[in-house]
């Protein structure tokens, strides 16, 4: 009876007010880095007129850092109430870069996933989960915030990310812009709670990630957390940054400073164009000598049209 008194107030139920999809901190340890793709053309525009997305993209995308945030667990949340409407797993979690002789995943792009029915013709979808981790059963009664999975790396995509996707009666939605709204920003008719919008606010630039590295770093090495620090004996000492939505025109700047604040490093660039995702680095070669001891010192700097928008810091002790 219970059930059924449930599902009956479930296809009753009034557009959903979501909750985040994702349990993380955004600007921390977890970002949007693409959202719903506005422009009707073979270009991309996001609902803040922005680049964050790419051409045909329906969903929102709350990525991790890199796969050493993934390998520790993030969970994947309902975002409303509702009933599993479907799900899939198996699929492995390999970046679409490094599928060479793995399965074709063109039938199975979204990956792992989970799709819930909140009544109305209101559904929300979770892609891209993690290979064995979905908790959850068709048919099951969801709450909101309740656990379906992890984040993942399955099917067609480049970093670990839950893409979030809201349908109404099939067709694609914007949470953010739900009445498609042609004016720049969050429409009034947000789905999200109210609670969440200024967490949720708009973040056209940011850093995922950065550190030092005793050796020029490479991405997947970076992405699996294998560079922590540079040591006396480090072959270099390079700061390295990796930041999305940088754009044409803008300006980096590297600063590293040594022990008693002395400049060993001052160098700058202008960026070439638009990069969804920009990885960066600068430092200096050891030269066969031991790196003095005791605290160095990076600092980055990007502008755009003359205005610092990103700015920063970190410390590493050389012992």
């Amino acid at each position: 009876m219970l059930c059924n008194v449930l599902l009956s107030q479930a296809a009753l139920a009034a557009p959903p007010a979501l909750e985040l999809p994702i349990r993380c901190q955004l600007g921390l340890d977890c970002f949007i880095q693409n959202y719903f793709d506005h422009d009707p053309a073979s270009g991309w525009r996001d609902y803040s007129c922005g680049q964050l997305s790419y051409d045909g993209h329906t969903g929102t995308d709350f990525r991790l850092p890199g796969m050493a945030a993934m390998r520790q667990g993030v969970d994947v949340l309902a975002a409303a109430d509702g009933i599993v409407a479907g799900l899939r797993d198996g699929e492995p979690d390999i970046p679409v870069l490094m599928r060479a002789g793995q399965p074709d995943s063109g039938k199975h792009a979204a990956g792992n996933g989970v799709r819930i029915d909140h009544g109305d013709g209101w559904e929300t979808q979770y892609s891209h989960m993690m290979k064995g981790s979905i908790t959850v059963r068709s048919g099951q009664i969801i709450h909101a915030g309740d656990r379906l999975g992890r984040v993942g790396l399955s099917g067609n995509t480049e970093f670990p990310h839950v893409d979030f996707s809201v349908m109404h009666n099939g067709q694609p939605v914007d949470p953010f812009s739900p009445d498609n709204a042609q004016d720049c920003g969050a429409s009034a008719a947000s789905l999200w709670k109210p609670t969440l919008l200024d967490s949720l606010r708009y973040v056209p630039t940011g850093i995922l990630q950065s550190g030092w590295s005793g050796e020029v770093p490479v991405r997947n090495k970076l992405h699996d957390g294998e560079y922590k620090a540079a040591g006396s004996d480090s072959a270099a000492l390079v700061f390295w940054i990796e930041l999305f939505g940088v754009q044409a025109g803008d300006r980096q700047s590297f600063e590293i400073f040594g022990p008693q604040g002395v400049l060993l490093l001052n160098s700058g660039s202008v960026i070439p164009g638009y990069k969804a995702v920009w990885f960066t680095y600068a430092g200096k070669p050891g030269k066969g000598k031991a790196w003095a001891t005791g605290t160095y010192r990076a600092r980055y700097r990007l502008t755009r049209n003359g205005k610092a928008i990103i700015e920063a810091e970190r410390d590493m002790e050389v012992h």
